[in-house]
């Protein structure tokens, strides 16, 4: 129990905004043998999209603090960041699994207003399909 508990925070923290990785650490668990593989996918992907879903959270909430003069963003990235979301819009999302640009593209989602239900489904698909293929190489080569 302890060890799902720990890859569902390593992928938990993996998917906000905080640098970290939990693909070592469910590579670990499936040579490690001890745990069915579909159980390993259904929490690394559970927490991966909880952690993505704060980024949403975030971005959704973020924009009312968009006049305040420490805001992140200036008008002009926002704008941009808009015109790029305009142009590929939920389609984006199937790239919420990219190291360094998966991240903010969730964060992004939540700013550009994206309903939670289409980026709940498309986010868990792709981050399954991520967890899937590094279970499915894993396995493979061992």
């Amino acid at each position: 129990m302890l060890a799902l508990t720990g890859l569902f925070f390593a992928a938990f923290i993996a998917a906000t905004l905080i640098p970290a990785q939990s693909e070592a650490v469910l590579v670990a668990l499936l040579l490690a043998g001890t745990q069915p593989v579909w159980l390993l996918l259904l929490v690394a992907t559970a927490g991966n999209v909880l952690g993505a879903a704060v980024n949403w959270t975030i971005g959704r909430f973020l924009m009312r603090f968009s006049d305040h003069r420490r805001f992140p963003f200036s008008a002009r990235q926002i704008v941009q960041a808009q015109g790029w979301y305009g142009r590929w819009g939920w389609v984006s999302l199937f790239g919420s699994w990219l190291p360094i640009i998966g991240d903010p593209l969730t964060l992004a989602a939540g700013m550009m207003r994206e309903p939670l239900w289409r980026f709940i489904l498309i986010v868990t698909l792709a981050k399954f399909s991520r967890y899937a293929a590094l279970a499915f190489v894993t396995l493979s080569v061992v």
